[in-house]
């Protein structure tokens, strides 16, 4: 199917993860402040929950792909679970937002049970969508283009997520000022809009796309087919990276709204700082994209790593001695290492998937974008979880000053921190071994007889 692919479907299938990418980017940027500074979690009991909430993606996410592999329908495997997934998530993310007043015993309990019912909504709607890329297309270069449609709206996404939410909390926290807390009824409002983003999206990308009509579906079991999964040893080695590289960016992500109100009494350089590093990104994601046709797609998922870990330990030496002018202008040096993550790791997936319908003659993308979906959030949570317990260990106090220890943590956490996690990332990347001419043998039904 090369070249079969319109802007049309390209865009409409890319679309949906402007809605993903913005609930993937609130909940890692926004979660663990939401919990501790609005809910009144405190820090660790907040990383806790988050925890606790993301064990279910365990059963869920798996569970998910393994269905979708073998769905039927008349719209294909994937696409029904856009357009029935798309309104319990709209509603899942606002009772989220919606935090009650209570104890703590009733906060943490309520945290766990709504971070449950989101996340399973969110595995309904996310991991067949990402299953969707080779769904539509087996030609190499066409998935790193469609991937950058794809990217090219998750930056918007990513914008929402981060840069618009603070700005929408205030907002309706000041129309709503009649009510007896009107920042919690700006938060609920904000998850609402939202929400209402995500469903749209998703629902686009029903309408505007099309399956290819597979005739080899899986026969395995549920364990057997997550056992051949683990022998995909490419797979293995580029989930293990996707891991570390969602793992570093929650860590960043989810401190530095920290970082900038309390390192530079500066709450408000946080969406900027968010904004200038996302349109930063956006710019370098097509010179990605002719980067990778050039170098390969591991190489220029490597270059991401270098450039992340290098602006995480900038910002940790020099951050507080430069101020904020200088933070900014890191956001930019950033922003292209963002760039550069964005298409290489899910332009290279769909090829560890054909290497294995080559092997076993079945094709069970769901359980490999499944468990890839199960891990980006399982790097998540363990980023907000471990951010938890340092924020805690350093006395972090929610709105006030902090002292000399929770500024360090909140330091340490921007920077040796998700650096060394990149740099682990970068040398994981190092041992793939799928190649564009691999790929082709593939294609081609010859097996590779060396990993």
């Amino acid at each position: 199917m090369a070249g079969g692919l319109s802007v049309k479907q390209k865009f409409g299938f890319g679309i949906c993860d402007l809605g993903g990418n913005l609930f993937f980017t609130l909940m890692g940027f926004w979660t663990l402040k939401y919990l501790t500074d609005t809910a009144g979690i405190a820090a660790a009991w907040a990383g806790a929950a988050v925890m606790a909430g993301k064990a279910w993606d365990a059963v869920s996410d798996p569970v998910m792909g393994y269905i979708s592999d073998r769905t039927v329908t008349r719209w294909g495997r994937r696409r029904p679970y856009l357009l029935f997934g798309a309104v319990p998530m709209m509603l899942a993310m606002w009772l989220f937002f919606s935090s009650p007043q209570g104890g703590p015993a009733l906060l943490f309990v309520w945290a766990v049970f709504t971070l449950i019912l989101l996340n399973t909504a969110a595995a309904v709607l996310n991991v067949p969508y990402s299953s969707l890329t080779p769904e539509l297309t087996d030609d190499y270069h066409e998935k790193t283009v469609l991937n950058g449609y794809r990217f090219g709206c998750a930056v918007f996404g990513t914008i929402l997520g981060a840069a618009a939410v603070l700005p929408l909390v205030n907002f309706f926290a000041a129309a709503g000022g009649g009510f007896a807390f009107p920042v919690r009824f700006g938060w609920s409002a904000t998850g609402l809009v939202l929400g209402i983003v995500v469903a749209v999206t998703a629902l686009v990308t029903f309408f505007t796309t099309k399956e290819k009509r597979r005739q080899a579906f899986p026969s395995e079991g549920f364990f057997a087919t997550y056992r051949e999964v683990f022998t995909n040893r490419p797979y293995v080695r580029l989930v293990t990276a996707y891991a570390l590289h969602i793992m570093g960016i929650s860590f960043v992500q989810g401190i530095l709204g920290y970082y900038t109100e309390y390192v530079y009494q500066r709450p408000d350089l946080a969406p900027l700082a968010m904004l200038i590093l996302l349109l930063a990104a956006m710019a370098c994601i097509p010179v990605s994209v002719l980067v990778s046709k050039r170098i390969g797609k591991k190489r220029t998922y490597q270059i991401c790593f270098a450039v992340l870990s290098s602006g995480c330990l900038a910002i940790f030496f020099l951050g507080r001695l430069l101020g904020p002018v200088f933070f900014l202008c890191l956001m930019v040096y950033a922003g292209a290492g963002v760039g550069f993550s964005y298409v290489s790791p899910w332009a290279m997936v769909p090829d560890t998937i054909e290497y294995d319908a080559a092997r076993s003659g079945e094709r069970k993308e769901g359980a490999y974008y499944g468990m890839w979906t199960f891990v980006s959030k399982l790097g998540t949570s363990l980023a907000v979880f471990v951010s938890g317990l340092v924020l805690a260990a350093g006395g972090y106090s929610a709105n006030t000053g902090q002292g000399e220890r929770a500024l360090s943590a909140i330091a340490i956490l921007i920077g040796p921190v998700p650096a060394l996690v990149f740099i682990a990332a970068m040398i994981c990347v190092q041992f793939y071994s799928l190649d564009e001419g691999n790929y082709r043998k593939i294609l081609g039904k010859n097996m590779l007889k060396n990993d």
